[in-house]
């Protein structure tokens, strides 16, 4: 950016700009539950869980974490298990154990009671720079901005800012510019005005400009460029995975569950037995078992922490036709994963395993891959009732 369009704004002009803006604000504003109060902890909350999930998912989950985990000591004092089954679909699980992580240090550094300067704020586990600045504007009133991608596209048509929103380094250039505009008296509210207008009006491909409440002094706007910000580098492509997994039944009608380790990607949760294969396996598996009598499926279906040779007296009679697949997108991942259904009349338990009544998969904390395949599971369930 050849000038810093922001430092161009005379005091008149940025008075005006937060009149205007707020004013719109306070007229519009969505009905949130956790907007009722300006309390920290409500407000930590309720930012952790907005993270890469929609508004609407958030609300059920608020209030019923709310509910299970009303204060601070609570959350420090939480079953993990039970944390995580509050947090189930939500996705990216270790926010919700940094957040234990983080009232455990209020409890133990604060005397349980929420810090009140971005210095404190920002020592908590899993609070970066913009969860401090959310914390710090809406609950103690401190002209601190929120950086997020709603606030950086706004700001970045605004001034016609082409830094590149997807570096982190671009984050201080629209830090400097939000500063020098954002409100002192009523901080929280412009920095949620910002997070408003970006989710309905100042969306990422199709701007409805002529809704919008500062449209006079967008410079994006006036020069007819809205679409060309902000400046953002494509995401790599997901890394296609595959798997096959197996829902396995013993004479007592329970089905193994595994628990993945206690760190790296979906840490801790349960799961069906999987084991990666590749993708001409995997295409192989989808196309050719159900066509092919003669085809054995030949399966260790062993836990990445298990050896392949666990099963080797732990036999499984498989149903020929696959119960169907299932995929799922992480970050970096995405996952393909085809579901087969076997009996078994041994009930030999690994380590990181549990026989358990599918009426009791509910008790458990399962990933969303997990969700998908026993959604798959129990259609396919009832129409299979003679295998």
């Amino acid at each position: 950016m050849e000038t810093e369009n922001w430092l161009e704004w005379d005091e008149d002009t940025i008075h005006s700009f937060q009149e205007i803006f707020l004013t719109w604000y306070h007229q519009e504003k969505r009905n949130l539950p956790w907007r009722a109060n300006t309390h920290p902890y409500n407000i930590w909350i309720s930012e952790i869980m907005l993270q890469q999930t929609r508004v609407d998912t958030v609300i059920g989950y608020y209030y019923r974490f709310m509910e299970e985990f009303p204060t601070i000591q609570d959350l420090a004092n939480a079953d993990e298990q039970k944390l995580l089954k509050i947090w189930e679909g939500l996705g990216y699980y270790s926010r919700a154990r940094n957040l234990k992580v983080a009232a455990q240090q209020i409890m133990d550094d604060f005397d349980g009671v929420f810090p009140n300067t971005p210095e404190e704020i920002s020592t908590l586990k899993g609070i970066g720079p913009y969860t401090t600045g959310a914390i710090s504007s809406i609950a103690f009133g401190l002209p601190e901005p929120a950086i997020d991608g709603n606030i950086m596209r706004v700001v970045s048509r605004l001034f016609e800012i082409d830094e590149d929103i997807a570096k982190a380094s671009s984050r201080k250039v629209f830090d400097a510019a939000t500063r020098a505009i954002i409100s002192h008296e009523q901080p929280g509210e412009m920095n949620q005005a910002f997070m408003d207008l970006g989710s309905n009006i100042c969306n990422p491909t199709a701007p409805r400009c002529e809704e919008c409440p500062i449209q006079q002094f967008c410079l994006a706007y006036k020069n007819k460029r809205q679409t060309q910000f902000p400046i953002k580098t494509k995401k790599m492509k997901p890394k296609d995975v595959y798997y096959i997994a197996g829902a396995i039944e013993n004479a007592n009608h329970e089905f193994l569950l595994l628990q993945r380790p206690e760190t790296g990607l979906l840490a801790k949760m349960w799961h069906f037995p999987l084991q990666e294969v590749t993708k001409q396996e995997y295409t192989e598996f989808v196309h050719t078992w159900q066509k092919d009598d003669e085809q054995q499926l030949s399966l260790d279906l062993v836990a990445e922490e298990l050896s392949p040779q666990i099963f080797d007296d732990f036999p499984v009679v498989w149903q020929k036709k696959h119960y169907g697949e299932i995929t799922h997108i992480f970050s970096h991942l995405k996952w393909h994963v085809l579901l087969f259904y076997g009996r078994t009349r041994e009930n030999f338990v690994p380590e990181n395993g549990q026989w358990v009544q599918s009426d009791d998969f509910s008790t458990f904390v399962f990933p969303k891959p997990q969700q998908k395949l026993v959604s798959q599971f129990n259609k396919y369930q009832k129409l299979d009732k003679h295998f």
